[in-house]
């Protein structure tokens, strides 16, 4: 369904460091994103569902004199758009003391210098965050784009985006209509409906989950089937945008610590937690750039990689 082309802008002043060219791109190469979102080298074009609603809505979003510009298609409110594209973009948080890490960990200051600006790159909603996990599981990487993307095709609504169109990924409730999709094996499906009903039901709000201590987060995430704590934790990181906290569940952080320190081995989780005390209050964001210049140096996700680790 063609969605209305109304337009809206919105403005939004990132605190601290921030590239909207560095942003556009690691998406580029991100594969849950890379089959969905139009960019270029100056501006980048978004589709997603509205946070809180049925709403489809399209972005662009340009950067002039250290201020993103957003400009709005659809019918959702302005107010709530601004605010769920600021938390894709991590723009919600402070980073006016993210170079003060790097000064005080050489190691941090030598990625902060490599990657000038970037800053996690969320997921569009913790719906979708959380459909991908459950899309991508058992498959490879690829398929799983492929399947998102053509889910979002068949399923999702047109946005018109100044003459580009682009497909949002289908709101909760066209999600509990489907009955069956090619490449939705198992009890994927089932999962995704009952996603779909805590999204609705607001058991995913991603400002609520924020606030609640990552723990008690984290067990809420694990009540639905399907999702275990590697999972809740991608939910909460790259969907909820949680900017201050260590995973141990993830493989190749202790590979990309390994890299980036020059140790001689892996480190232990022990020894992690020491080394990441001083990452705070960023050690989402510090784990996020790790992970990239680990992907960067050994494209290991692009080539090898097969869909998240079971639950």
């Amino acid at each position: 369904m063609a969605h209305s082309t109304l337009k809206q802008q919105f403005e939004i002043a990132p605190r601290g460091p921030y590239s909207l060219a560095a942003s556009i791109d690691f998406l580029s190469g991100f594969a849950p994103a890379a089959h969905q979102a139009h960019e270029t080298a100056n501006h980048l074009h978004l589709a997603f569902v509205a946070d809180g609603s049925e709403q489809s809505v399209g972005v662009c979003l340009r950067e002039e004199d250290c201020t993103v510009i957003g400009e709005m298609y659809g019918e959702a409110s302005k107010d709530v758009v601004r605010k769920q594209v600021a938390r894709i973009l991590s723009l919600d948080i402070d980073g006016s003391d993210f170079s003060t890490v790097g000064e005080h960990d050489p190691v941090v200051g030598k990625l902060q210098a490599r990657y000038p600006g970037l800053r996690p790159v969320c997921f569009y909603s913790t719906y979708e965050a959380g459909a991908w996990i459950l899309i991508s599981h058992r498959i490879r990487i690829t398929q799983a784009a492929r399947l998102k993307a053509r889910m979002a095709r068949e399923l999702g609504d047109i946005v018109d985006i100044h003459g580009e169109q682009e497909y949002a990924f289908p709101a909760p409730t066209r999600l509990l209509q489907l009955e069956s999709f090619p490449g939705l094996f198992g009890r994927k499906i089932e999962y995704l409906h009952r996603l779909a009903e805590a999204t609705i039901a607001g058991q995913l709000d991603a400002a609520r989950l924020r606030s609640l201590p990552q723990e008690e987060a984290l067990e809420a995430l694990q009540q639905l089937p399907g999702i275990g704590i590697f999972s809740a934790e991608h939910i909460l990181l790259r969907g909820a945008g949680e900017p201050d906290y260590l995973t141990l569940n993830e493989p190749r952080l202790p590979r990309a610590v390994t890299l980036a320190y020059h140790l001689k081995s892996e480190p232990s989780s022990q020894e992690l937690r020491a080394i990441s005390e001083s990452w705070r209050p960023y050690r989402t964001w510090v784990t996020f750039l790790l992970r990239h210049m680990l992907e960067d140096e050994t494209h290991e996700i692009a080539s090898n990689y097969s869909g998240v680790p079971e639950n």
